[in-house]
């Protein structure tokens, strides 16, 4: 459970004022369709989590446990600093609407999160907690707390939501995560 709540929570936050946000609210002002953009979020979501997950699980059993402790704390010390970086959406980074709304929103979806921030915390994750189904799991939901409701409501999260406090908040998390992991407290490693 915790493999979960941990997933959930740190990407959840992460995701906020994240390029895949902004990418959410553009799509939904740009197609108007909910629903569609919603189901193309999820799956986009769950295959590359999952490869992520996947990778996660491969490193954790490719590096010994100390090692391994230092590159994952290390790793959300790092995703700390980054989450202080805001991200910023191309216009062409959406795919064309030749395969609709859905099509257009797994594909746009699974590209932008290519190396992204969530995508990085989720290796990290599956390699912190050897869960691959929690992780994938918690982390798939973060991204669903952070983006269905930009969907629904579009650019007016941008405006009320202080981005800079999120992104802090986001960053504390990581750091907090980090140096758990390096100390090695409580059931970190």
């Amino acid at each position: 459970m915790e493999a979960f709540l941990v997933s959930t929570g740190v990407v959840a936050l992460g995701e906020m004022g994240d390029k895949t946000q902004l990418l959410a609210m553009l799509l939904a002002v740009k197609f108007k369709r909910p629903l569609p953009i919603v189901l193309g979020i999820l799956v986009a979501t769950l295959v590359n989590h999952a490869t992520a997950g996947l990778v996660g699980a491969w490193v954790a059993s490719a590096l010994g446990p100390g090692l391994l402790r230092w590159v994952i704390g290390l790793g959300f010390i790092a995703m700390a600093a980054w989450m202080l970086v805001p991200d910023q959406i191309d216009a062409d980074e959406a795919a064309t609407q030749r395969f609709g709304v859905f099509g257009t929103t797994v594909i746009a979806f699974f590209l932008a999160e290519m190396g992204d921030k969530t995508q990085i915390a989720t290796v990290a994750l599956a390699a912190r907690f050897h869960d691959l189904v929690a992780v994938v799991g918690g982390t798939t939901l973060g991204m669903l707390i952070a983006d269905v409701p930009a969907v629904f409501v579009g650019g007016k999260i941008a405006e009320k939501v202080p981005m800079k406090l999120v992104h802090a908040i986001a960053a504390a998390i990581f750091a907090l995560l980090g140096v758990l992991t390096l100390l090695n407290v409580g059931h970190w490693l």
